[in-house]
């Protein structure tokens, strides 16, 4: 179809009048458009133009080319030049002619020529037509295209490119986007500023780019791109947030705003005079502004990129490795592989990636510099990349030559202590790929490396250390054999290395401490830890006799540091003998679950003889008194105690015993005090102690059930209590506050609870014991007797005739 065409100018006064408006207009042009149109056309000369220029002035008038997009969202193309001669209109007069493009905003790709690429055209009119505008099918065609002179202008404006590019890609993105003013003396320069942005741009966005090349008004201009003269340009300073200005009369462009790949490739790419890449790479990529496949094309065809664009394009054919052929990845490769002083990490990363891509997949001669750059960076930066060539990606020329320039770089990066350890056996790795024979190193790396496993498995035990130990078997077994040589001094580091991480032990790797390590969250999870121990024993695959400190890190794994029980300990002693415990270092263990056992541990009280006697040269002055008062426990309750338990019981708490033991101790020693069978000596050495912790530990075994009911069954347990009890007044005061506690508080509550029979019992126990006993007896029972008494008993001494028929004065034992 045929465009419609609109003039305007100043006519002369005629029929239709004077002064500015419009003199040929195409039929069907509604009055709408016309209106909008007259305030987008207008034209104002430069403040220093000529009033009055000849023919050769007014061809250096700037000319205003522009594409607004209209309220009905067509768009109106249109060309205003100044023509001089002025009828009517303040400013001289100018002649437009524009063509509207009626093709709406979103009905559909934009087709034909870009806008841009009217500047110049023979078919612009620079006066009213007088037979009727020439039939105009699309937009003007293009004017005469000076290659040369585009060259010099890029040349020119080289350093503010990629700037503008990322300008121009921020105003296609973001309709907040700030407006570009280009500041240029000559309106053509804008036009090629115009031609390098929609050059850039996809062709549908190119078409809908609105522009003006010249305006004397730019803040009331609405294009996204502006242009204007020098004079006008000071006017939009201090207002960044709505304009982006390129002034060509400064030496400086505006601040990059952020970072953008793309954009710096495609200003590249344009210096370079290859703008048909930015053409080609539309066919490679589904995005219009995808730094990697304009940069993967660039270094293709030998155009320098910085390290960025050099990422994007390894990272870009990494997954796209079929969109280039051979001969261009080969290009790209030796690109990539090129000596380079701003390589940065992610450059490298990404280089990486494209060798794995590539691998097994591309021809050798277009890896090979891709597997010298990796190694020569891995080696460079002390940091190996996860993702390493295997030593086939060489061939052999190539690979000499590398380790001959690598192997001193590799061994001082592997002798360095203070580098990670992932990275160092990452160098490992490196050194294997080269050949290079870096044997003395290794045990430095594997020991360092171990102990960085221990100390952190989660971060340590990562793909790069995954791959060293997988590639390397002298590394792996190094590390092994250190890792659990470690394991043997702290098994619960060697189980959390298990738990944390994936490193497993296989049937080859004959490592006890680690077996165990590796076997103990499974072995411990069952409430038999003496049969948890078994089990890690048997895993561990070795003899206890045969190495000792299995045994030590089995326990250390089930107990975790702490002492077993003493039952337990009792049954770990006994299976596995004391000369292994001895070596292995476990004894101590034993005899701590001994001396720490809660008082009343049977089990214990068992065990501390054991104990004297398998370690009697090994146990320690400061764990001896406890063990000594458990072993008198145990004879105190069961078997023969020899004399003199209670100096022997308070001679050993002087050492500082642990609490259990005392106090096992001393419950036995109350307990045989309180039985028919006990020696007097034993109980005067009691009552003269005046030993309040002792006299309290007798008291509260006089309160036990079992007391309370021989109390109260035995007529002559009852009187023989009584009579102890009743006994030594003449003691000190703790056991004077005892001895009330014990009559008033025990056995004046038992034997009101008797009958009268049972009570006559008690009396006739009491005078076969001594007659004025039961007298006392029958006289205690009275309200208030016992404070006579104790008064009388006070004005007693020693030397007094006694009664009873026990041992000592003053009635009563002593």
């Amino acid at each position: 179809m045929n465009l419609a065409q609109l003039h305007y100018t100043s006519a002369p006064p005629g029929p239709d009048g004077s002064g500015f408006r419009f003199t040929a207009v195409s039929p069907g042009v509604p009055a709408a458009l016309l209106r909008e149109a007259e305030q987008l056309i207008g034209y104002e000369p430069p403040r220093d133009a000529p009033s009055r220029p000849g023919p050769q002035e007014l061809a250096a008038f700037p000319q205003a080319l522009s594409l607004n997009v209209l309220a009905d969202g067509s768009r109106l193309l249109a060309r205003s030049v100044y023509t001089g001669a002025d009828y009517s209109g303040r400013w001289g007069n100018f002649h437009a002619h524009a063509v509207h493009l009626p093709q709406p905003a979103g009905s559909g790709p934009a087709v034909g020529e870009l806008p841009i690429t009217a500047w110049g055209s023979p078919q612009w009119a620079a006066s009213t037509p007088e037979t009727g505008a020439p039939v105009l099918a699309a937009v003007p065609a293009p004017g005469r295209l000076d290659r040369a002179a585009l060259a010099a202008f890029v040349a020119a404006r080289g350093p503010w490119l990629a700037a503008f590019f990322a300008d121009v890609r921020r105003l296609g993105e973001d309709p907040d986007a700030p407006q570009i003013v280009l500041v240029e003396a000559d309106s053509e320069a804008v036009a090629r500023w115009i031609m390098l942005a929609c050059s850039v741009l996809p062709h549908q966005r190119g078409q809908w780019l609105t522009f003006t090349t010249y305006t004397r008004r730019p803040q009331l201009a609405r294009q996204q791109i502006i242009g204007v003269m020098p004079e006008d340009g000071p006017s939009l300073a201090g207002q960044e947030h709505r304009y982006r200005v390129y002034d060509a009369t400064r030496s400086t462009a505006p601040a990059v705003l952020e970072p953008d790949v793309w954009a710096d490739t495609a200003a590249r790419v344009w210096q370079a005079r290859r703008q048909d890449l930015v053409a080609e790479v539309r066919r490679l990529s589904a995005g219009p502004y995808d730094a990697g496949p304009l940069a993967a094309l660039a270094l293709a065809e030998d155009i320098a990129l910085p390290s960025p664009g050099r990422s994007a394009a390894a990272d870009w054919a990494a997954g796209h490795r079929d969109a280039l052929d051979h001969v261009r990845l080969q290009s790209l490769a030796l690109a990539l592989g090129r000596p380079a002083q701003d390589r940065d990490p992610a450059e490298v990363a990404a280089t990486g990636r494209l060798l794995a891509a590539l691998d097994d997949w591309a021809p050798p001669a277009v890896c090979e510099p891709l597997v010298a750059l990796t190694l020569t960076e891995a080696v460079r930066t002390g940091a190996p990349p996860v993702d390493l060539p295997t030593a086939g990606a060489l061939g052999a020329a190539v690979r000499g030559r590398l380790a001959a320039e690598l192997e001193p770089g590799l061994r001082a990066a592997l002798g360095d202590a203070a580098a990670e350890p992932e990275h160092r056996v990452g160098l490992l790795r490196v050194a294997s790929v080269l050949a290079v024979d870096v044997g003395d190193l290794l045990p430095d790396v594997a020991r360092r490396s171990a102990q960085a496993l221990l100390a952190d498995p989660e971060r340590l035990y990562g793909s790069g250390m995954r791959a060293a130990l997988a590639e390397l078997p002298v590394l792996r077994a190094l590390v092994l054999d250190r890792l659990d040589a470690l394991a043997a001094g702290d098994p619960a580091a060697g189980r959390r290395l298990f738990e944390r991480t994936a490193l497993r032990a296989t049937a080859a790797d004959a490592r006890p401490h680690l077996r165990m390590c590796a076997e103990a969250a499974t072995a411990t999870a069952t409430a038999d830890r003496v049969g948890a121990l078994n089990a890690l024993l048997a895993r561990s695959g070795v003899s206890l006799y045969a190495e000792p400190l299995v045994l030590r890190t089995a326990m250390r794994l089930v107990w975790d540091g702490e002492p077993p029980g003493a039952g337990e300990a009792g049954l770990v002693l006994m299976a596995a003998g004391a000369q292994v415990h001895r070596e292995a270092g476990t004894w101590e263990l034993l005899v701590r679950a001994a001396v720490r056992a809660p008082a009343g541990d049977a089990e214990a009280a068992e065990l501390a003889p054991e104990l004297l006697g398998q370690f009697q040269e090994e146990i320690p002055a400061r764990l001896r008194p406890s063990l000594l008062l458990l072993e008198l426990t145990r004879n105190l309750r069961s078997g023969p105690a020899g004399g003199g338990w209670v100096r022997q019981v308070l001679d050993l708490r002087s050492l500082d015993p642990e609490p259990g033991p005392r106090e096992s101790a001393y419950a036995a020693l109350s307990a045989r005090l309180l039985a028919g069978d006990r020696p007097d000596s034993e109980l005067r050495a009691l009552i003269e102690s005046n030993d309040a912790e002792l006299l309290a530990a007798y008291r509260a075994a006089a309160r036990t059930p079992a007391v309370r009911d021989r109390l109260r069954l035995d007529p002559d347990y009852t009187a023989d209590c009584f009579t102890v009890w009743s006994s030594q007044p003449q003691a000190g005061p703790a056991w004077q506050e005892a001895r009330t506690d014990l009559l008033d508080g025990v056995l004046r509550p038992t034997v009101r609870s008797l009958t009268p029979t049972e009570l006559a019992e008690v009396e006739q126990s009491l005078t076969r014991l001594g007659g004025r006993w039961a007298d006392e007896f029958r006289g205690w029972q009275r309200p208030g007797a016992f404070g006579r008494l104790r008064e009388r008993f006070a004005g007693r001494r020693s030397g007094s005739a006694g009664g009873a028929g026990t041992a000592g004065g003053d009635g009563g034992p002593t």
